[in-house]
């Protein structure tokens, strides 16, 4: 019997291990939205909006908001850390020392920012009514599903199961139930008749933005402990 009990507690931790999380050092997300005005009638009366590039380097982050019209121009970036948030000039932001942005600005609770991603901590609402889906495949990556169905707003999410933890999350509670990272949610209003697509599009490299502030910072880095 007490080898039984050995045996299982050896076959738990294996598994326990095989799930260890694990933090993404560098890299980026692109939140992205695409809005069809009269879902049920014309799928082509759409618009798409490139809503923010979040950029990270270890627990630092920057945050790009693209223009509404013109993507490829920069409205305003944030530096986000230890769960504050400066905003950054936009021009000669290549040349930001983050330190220096830390010491002498005032910075705002991420949980306050109203522009770009929204930190929150809130719970999805009518989460304890969801039904789960049939797991899918969506652009070569598997996806977990579930909906919630109200009498005014249908939705549907998707959950890549994943290990690795971004720094970013929508809502964070319903990947630690479904072991993965939530990168689209779909939403149909019935009353408006407006479908909205939210998406969360990872990728490995900084935007050229982002990598001017990185780079310059680590170069100032290396200067000082020579």
């Amino acid at each position: 019997m007490k080898k039984k009990h050995i045996i299982f507690l050896i076959t738990l931790f294996s598994i326990v291990s095989c799930h260890k999380e694990i933090r993404s050092e560098n890299g980026g997300i692109d939140v992205v939205s695409v809005v069809y005005f009269k879902a049920s009638k014309n799928l082509n009366q759409k618009q798409t909006f490139h809503l923010s590039g979040i950029n990270y380097s270890g627990d630092t982050i920057i945050e790009r908001i693209p223009d509404v019209n013109f993507p490829e121009i920069t409205r305003q970036m944030f530096l986000i850390k230890d769960s504050l948030c400066y905003k950054l000039a936009n021009e000669n932001a290549g040349s930001t020392i983050i330190s220096e942005v830390i010491k002498s600005r005032k910075p705002v609770p991420i949980k306050l920012k109203k522009e770009g991603t929204l930190f929150s901590n809130e719970r999805i609402p009518n989460y304890n009514n969801r039904r789960n889906l049939p797991d899918t495949v969506l652009f070569d990556k598997k996806f977990k599903r579930f909906e919630i169905n109200s009498p005014w707003m249908y939705t549907r999410f998707y959950i890549h199961p994943n290990d690795t933890i971004l720094p970013y999350s929508i809502y964070r509670h319903a990947e630690k139930d479904y072991g993965g990272r939530l990168e689209r949610i779909d939403s149909y209003n019935k009353k408006t008749d407006i479908f909205v697509t939210l998406q969360l599009i990872p990728r490995k490299n900084w935007d050229n933005a982002a990598k001017e502030i990185f780079e310059f910072n680590s170069f100032l880095k290396k200067i000082k402990s020579e």
